[in-house]
C-alpha cells in the first residue's frame, strides 16, 4: 500500500492505518461492553465499581493481543483491566516552580474505592427508580458532569494560576479549575461541569464546585442530584506515579448525608490523550433496550 500523505501531517503508512484502525475498533468494542456490563447491573443490582469491572475484565479478555499503541500493549479500559499492566513510575513528587505539587500529566482512568453507599432521600429514590439506562444523557453523547468519569484517560494542564482537565472520551471534553484566588459568582449559570475554584491546604488542592446543571446523571443506573448540588474534590500526588482524589457530594434534596467517594489514578508514560467523538463512536445507542 503506497504512503498517503496530508499537509503538516505524517505520511499516512500501512502501519500507521492499522494502528489507527485498531484503537477505533477497540474502543468501539468497550463501549459494547459497558453498556452490556450497565444492563447486567440494573438487573442484578450491581453497583458502577462493579460496572467498570466487569466491562473492564471483559474488554481486557478480548482485546489481549491488539492495539499495540496503547499501555502495555493493550486498549486503556479502567478500573481493572489493561493499566495494571504497566505499572506506574515511581520517583518524588513533581513541583511547581512555588513548590505546590504539579498533577501535570496522562492519568489512567480512575480506580474507585468502595465506600458506603449513597443515602438517598423519598425524593431521589424514586427518581432512580424511574430512570431508564437508555435515557443515560452520557449515553447519548452530552457531558458526563461532575464526579462521574469513563474508562479512558485524561489530561491535567497545571500553571500557577489554573488547572485544566481534558477528556478523552465522551464529548472530547474539559474542566477549568481557577487557582488565582477568585470566588463563585454571585449567581452562576447552571451548566453540566460546574464552577470549580481550587485553594490549597498543604499540598491538598481543595476543589469546591457549584453551579452544577440537574441535567446529568451519577452514574449508568441512574443517581441524580439537584441544583443544590455543591461538590469538594481532595487532589493529592503523594509521589510520581499516584493521584489521590477525595470527593464529597452534598445535595440535600437528594441525599441525607455527604456521600463520598474515593479513587486512585496512575500516571502513564507511554500513552497520551486522543481524539474521540461521541457521535462517531456511539455505534451502539440504539440497541440499548433499558428496561
Amino acid at each position: 500500500m503506497a504512503a498517503t500523505y496530508l499537509p503538516d501531517r505524517p505520511p499516512m503508512t500501512e502501519d500507521r492505518l492499522q494502528s489507527r484502525t485498531g484503537r477505533l475498533a477497540l474502543r468501539q468494542c468497550v463501549i459494547s461492553l459497558l453498556i452490556t456490563a450497565g444492563a447486567i447491573a440494573i438487573a442484578l443490582r450491581l453497583t458502577p465499581t462493579q460496572v467498570h469491572a466487569q466491562a473492564g475484565n471483559a474488554a481486557k479478555a478480548k482485546g489481549k493481543g491488539q492495539g499495540k499503541g496503547g499501555p502495555g500493549g493493550g486498549m486503556l479500559i479502567g478500573p481493572d483491566g489493561d493499566r495494571e499492566a504497566v505499572p506506574p513510575p515511581n520517583g518524588p513528587t513533581p513541583r511547581m516552580p512555588d513548590g505546590k505539587p504539579d498533577f501535570s500529566g496522562v492519568w489512567f482512568a480512575p480506580k474507585t474505592i468502595r465506600g458506603e453507599p449513597p443515602s438517598m432521600t423519598p425524593w431521589a429514590e424514586g427518581v432512580l427508580k424511574s430512570r431508564n439506562p437508555k435515557d443515560d444523557p452520557e449515553l447519548h453523547c452530552l457531558p458526563a458532569g461532575v464526579p462521574r468519569m469513563t474508562p479512558y484517560p485524561y489530561k491535567f494542564v497545571q500553571t500557577s494560576k489554573l488547572l485544566v482537565l481534558l477528556y478523552e472520551a465522551n464529548i472530547h471534553s474539559y474542566r477549568q479549575i481557577f487557582l488565582d484566588g477568585r470566588g463563585h459568582p454571585p449567581d452562576p449559570d447552571p451548566t453540566w461541569y460546574g464552577d470549580s475554584i481550587g485553594t490549597w491546604d498543604g499540598d491538598t488542592l481543595v476543589v469546591d464546585t457549584v453551579g452544577f446543571n440537574d441535567k446529568f446523571w451519577f452514574d449508568f443506573a441512574g443517581h441524580p442530584h439537584t441544583e443544590d448540588l455543591h461538590i469538594t474534590e481532595r487532589y493529592r500526588r503523594p509521589d510520581l506515579g499516584h493521584l489521590t482524589t477525595e470527593i464529597t457530594i452534598v445535595d440535600p434534596k437528594a441525599y441525607t448525608k455527604p456521600w463520598v467517594i474515593n479513587r486512585v489514578s496512575n500516571l502513564s508514560t507511554n500513552w497520551e490523550i486522543h481524539e474521540y467523538v461521541c457521535n462517531e463512536f456511539s455505534v451502539d445507542t440504539e440497541h440499548v433496550v433499558g428496561r
